[in-house]
């Protein structure tokens, strides 16, 4: 049975180019049944396939989808996570040692939460990374 590519730039519709654009490297539900239909429509009707492996195929795409969903909600239960931890922050004494071993000390007045990590920003405007070496104590 012939199939043509999935990437195939001829037989891209707007639809599945539009559906894509969320995850460049996944395959979402629109277009997983794009796909079984193609194959559906392409099959030897002297052997079709058989249904429970068109049932196997959805309930793993589904259980990928439901995973992919989970770390969504993981990364943002530790984001607001990492909030909470940064506001208790503000106001504490921190002292570190920069990569010179210079040590510094100051109040935290702000805290920002980047990709990379949190970033305290000190009353005097030194920007500390909250992380190993940083010690916090009561004001």
């Amino acid at each position: 049975m012939n199939v043509t590519s999935a990437t195939d730039s001829t037989s891209k519709s707007s639809s599945t180019s539009s559906t894509t654009s969320k995850s460049s490297t996944g395959v979402d539900y629109n277009t997983f049944l794009q796909l079984l239909i193609a194959e559906m429509k392409n099959q030897d009707p002297t052997n079709p396939m058989d249904t429970s492996q068109y049932m196997s195929q959805f309930a793993q795409l589904s259980s990928v989808e439901q995973a992919m969903q989970t770390n969504t909600k993981l990364d943002s239960l530790l984001s607001s996570q990492s909030l909470s931890q940064a506001d208790g922050l503000i106001g504490k004494t921190v002292s570190f040692t920069d990569s010179t071993g210079a040590t510094f000390s100051g109040k935290v007045a702000s805290i920002s939460i980047n990709t990379d990590g949190s970033v305290a920003t000190l009353e005097d405007g030194t920007k500390v990374a909250v992380g190993p070496g940083l010690t916090i104590s009561q004001s």
